[in-house]
């Protein structure tokens, strides 16, 4: 969905500019490193999103924490920076949920270890969650978190020990996500029933069954297509000192789930 959105985001700014996907298998991102160079810049996802950083000559903040890079301005230097961070805040800032007390974070990824830097940033109690493969993986993201950030309140835990109650559940897992993985749940029913708040990275469906059962238990829930669509915002305003009025992203984010359905239901 990134050149539809991106390319909306231009005509919005007025500015002639081209968005488009190019595909680079890991192993030949040394050699074709070169050729991005020639853009004023662009977007890095999986799985280049660490990779990239040796050919940087410069990180933003948050990247160089996260060690995680998703946007990069070219020029006369090579900047790396991290707005997965900016989408995913700006979304709970939007609806009304803080990003405080208790956490929950499903999964053990790349989305899971912006979660938890951001979740300890902010002095949250953060609690990781995964499948028993994804342990030691877990294992390292906390000490990864805390060794960077001294004093972070994080520990990793089966499913079967988790217990108490949660102010936020953080679901950086593809369970729920359409086509292989929908309908399905991160975590069992009786802890879902225990979040206040519930954040879905998964955008497509736009309403996953994370997301129903949480309104369904009276929780507050946010999807993660206002996600994806903020991060592209912070991409512009970096790129392009951009600034967009609410109303228009409000529309972005309507019109990219139902282009979302379109693309997906033939």
């Amino acid at each position: 969905m990134s050149p539809f959105i991106h390319k909306r985001l231009f005509t919005l700014s007025g500015i002639d500019e081209s968005y488009r996907n190019i595909e680079i298998p890991p192993e030949q991102l040394d050699t074709q490193f070169h050729s991005l160079t020639m853009l004023r810049g662009f977007n890095v996802t999986i799985p280049h999103k660490t990779a990239i950083i040796p050919f940087l000559t410069e990180l933003e903040s948050k990247a160089a924490l996260f060690e995680s890079v998703n946007t990069v301005v070219c020029g006369d230097t090579l900047k790396g920076y991290n707005t997965d961070t900016e989408g995913f805040l700006r979304s709970l800032s939007h609806c009304s949920v803080p990003l405080s007390g208790r956490v929950l974070i499903a999964g053990a990824g790349g989305t899971a270890r912006m979660f938890a830097f951001e979740a300890a940033l902010h002095g949250c109690d953060t609690t990781i969650c995964c499948r028993d493969q994804s342990i030691e993986k877990a294992k390292k993201l906390k000490t990864d978190v805390q060794s960077k950030l001294g004093g972070a309140s994080i520990s990793v835990l089966p499913e079967s020990d988790i217990e108490g109650t949660y102010d936020l559940l953080l679901n950086s897992t593809p369970l729920g996500m359409y086509p292989n993985y929908i309908g399905r749940l991160p975590l069992k029913e009786t802890i879902l029933s225990r979040c206040a708040a519930v954040f879905d990275a998964v955008y497509n469906p736009e309403d996953t069954a994370l997301l129903q059962l949480a309104r369904a238990n009276g929780a507050r829930a946010v999807g993660g297509m206002r996600m994806l669509v903020l991060q592209a915002v912070a991409a512009h305003e970096i790129w392009n000192q951009t600034v967009f009025s609410q109303d228009d992203i409000e529309t972005l984010i309507v019109d990219t789930n139902v282009e979302l359905q379109r693309v997906f239901s033939k």
